[in-house]
Order: C-alpha cells, then sequence, then structure tokens
C-alpha cells in the first residue's frame, strides 16, 4: 500500500489556442510526491500553475498529458472515487446564496452521499466558529466568514487529503490564527494538507516539505529545513563601543559590508567559505571593541525571491 497521498507524474498542461488567446504551456512536466500526513506548501508567483495543478487535482480542469493519484487513485480511471478522498477551499469566495451556513453543509454532505447519520456538520460548524452564523446566509457573512464556510464545505465527507488555495488572503489575523490553529489540529490527526499561500511566513511555520514553481516548472523541491539551507550566506550584526573609524572594506574585502550606524556594521558572510570566530578576531585585533552581536539567517521569503530570481 503506498505511504503518498497525491503522486503527481510528469504533469503538462497546454491551453490550447483560441481567438482571444494563443496556445498558453501552463505546467511542463511536473513530479510531485506528497506524502500521507505531510502540510505540504505549494509556492509560486501569479501565473506560476499553482492553480491549475488544484484545478487538475479538483477535476475542473483536463490534463494534457501525464498522471495524477489521489490516495493511489488515477483520477483519469476513477475520477469520482478521488474526489472522495480530496477536500478543496477555493481561492474565490463563491458560495450558494439561497441557503444558511447548517442548510450549506447538510446538502454537500448530500451530494457525496453521506448518511444523515454519519454527517459532522454540528461539529464541524462548531469547530470552524460558525455556531452563531448557523442560521444566517452566505451573502449576509464577512468575507473571513464565508472562507471559514469555504472551509466547512470541503471537510464534509471527512476527506484524507485537504487543498488549501490562498485561505487566508483577506482575513483578519484573529481569524488566521483560529483558522490555523484548527488546521493544525486536523494535521496532527492524520489529514494530509496542501497549502498554497502567498504569505511565506505562514508557508515557513506550517510546511515540513516545500515546492516552488515558476513557468510551470518545478525549480525547487525538498523538506523544509533543506531548503532553508540552500543559500549559505549569513548576516552578522555588530554593534561596537564606540564610532568606528576603521576602514573596514580593507580588513574585508571580499565580504559585504554596510554601515549601519556610526557604531554598528553589518557582515554578511559565507561559513562555509569563513568561519564567524574569524571575522571576530580579525575585528577584536584592529582595536575594535565588541559590545554586541547577533546572526541572521535568510528566511523563506529570501530563497524564494532567491529561486524565482534565478530560473
Amino acid at each position: 500500500m503506498s505511504d503518498l497521498a497525491i503522486e503527481i507524474s510528469s504533469l503538462g498542461k497546454t491551453y490550447k489556442k483560441s481567438k482571444r488567446s494563443p496556445e498558453k504551456i501552463a505546467l511542463k512536466s511536473i513530479d510531485l510526491k506528497i506524502k500521507k500526513g505531510s502540510f505540504f506548501g505549494l509556492l509560486g508567483p501569479n501565473g506560476a500553475g499553482k492553480s491549475t495543478i488544484i484545478n487538475i487535482l479538483a477535476g475542473l480542469v483536463n490534463k494534457t498529458e501525464g498522471e495524477v493519484k489521489i490516495g493511489g487513485i488515477d483520477i483519469s480511471k476513477n475520477p469520482q472515487a478521488a474526489k472522495f478522498k480530496i477536500g478543496i477551499v477555493p481561492q474565490e469566495l463563491i458560495i450558494d446564496p439561497f441557503f444558511n451556513v447548517h442548510e450549506t453543509l447538510e446538502i454537500y454532505a448530500g451530494y457525496y452521499g453521506i448518511r444523515k447519520a454519519d454527517r459532522r456538520t454540528d461539529e464541524i460548524i462548531e469547530a470552524l466558529g460558525l455556531k452563531d452564523k448557523v442560521n444566517a446566509t452566505p451573502r449576509s457573512l464577512s468575507g473571513g466568514m464565508r472562507r471559514r464556510l469555504l472551509v466547512a464545505k470541503a471537510l464534509v465527507h471527512n476527506p484524507e487529503i485537504l487543498v488549501l488555495d490562498e485561505p487566508t488572503a483577506g482575513v483578519d489575523v484573529e481569524l488566521r490564527n483560529q483558522l490555523w490553529n484548527y488546521v493544525k489540529k486536523l494535521n496532527q490527526s492524520g489529514t494530509t494538507i496542501l497549502l498554497t499561500t502567498h504569505y511565506l511566513e505562514e508557508a515557513e511555520e506550517l510546511c515540513d516539505e516545500l515546492a516552488i514553481i515558476n513557468h510551470g516548472q518545478v525549480i525547487a523541491y525538498d523538506r523544509k529545513e533543506n531548503l532553508m539551507k540552500s543559500l549559505s550566506s549569513k548576516e552578522l550584526i555588530i554593534s561596537c563601543g564606540a564610532e568606528i573609524t576603521q576602514d573596514l572594506g580593507a580588513l574585508f574585502p571580499d565580504l559585504a559590508l554596510k554601515l549601519l550606524a556610526k557604531d554598528k556594521i553589518s557582515i554578511t558572510y559565507d561559513p562555509e567559505k569563513i568561519e564567524v570566530e574569524k571575522i571576530l578576531r580579525i575585528i577584536s585585533d584592529n582595536q575594535i571593541r565588541i559590545k554586541d552581536i547577533s546572526t541572521q539567517q535568510p528566511d523563506l521569503e529570501e530563497i524564494f525571491k532567491h529561486l524565482i530570481k534565478s530560473n
């Protein structure tokens, strides 16, 4: 039995030429293997192909080539069975305006053939903080509450995999924290999470594996801790005991220096090429008194920008 929740092999998508637009290659030979129980981040700039991948998983867009399996089920051979394995929270706030929150979830559970005795409508409403809105229609809900309802709809059939496409776009901080607390609990209970987001700090905090795509191709794909090491540079910030009068450029001709204040400098270095101890020793030997030091490593946003710029 496979330990993969989603398996994507040589996936390609080309939108055919039309009267209004030329032929467009949206995806080029995408390979992704997302393990069961993982929290996987799919990142990329606008137009990179993230939404195309999600729409293919949701059955809204037909692939041109390649193979996609959801929970071990080939979406081309058994699309209905594959849909039962996955819940999709779309980026767009599209909700039927005619039914209240409780009715909406009951109707969607019915679409999936969930028996009334097995439905989790009240449990999901409680978990997502929608209890006081249970009789409200979607058109009367705020954007944040509609976002919660989209998540609730995706969970009515208790899917093994939850796909979140920009789930916190336009959402306030309180709701964002509530949503992530609930999603983390789902993940801890075994649900596989696939997340796309432009809030890279969210991906850095939540995901254990990341893939970055650009121009329809995977340009980076690894565990988060490995990807975070892909930029080897570090920044050393030194506060000195007095104004710096020495020529630092002469002391460190091969390093990037920045004077942050009269008594404070930033030195960017590669720890694989020079040890921080050597930098500090050079400073000390030149009669520069060190008052305080701190180091900073590149965050995911810096790594993301570097990779996108390089590809």
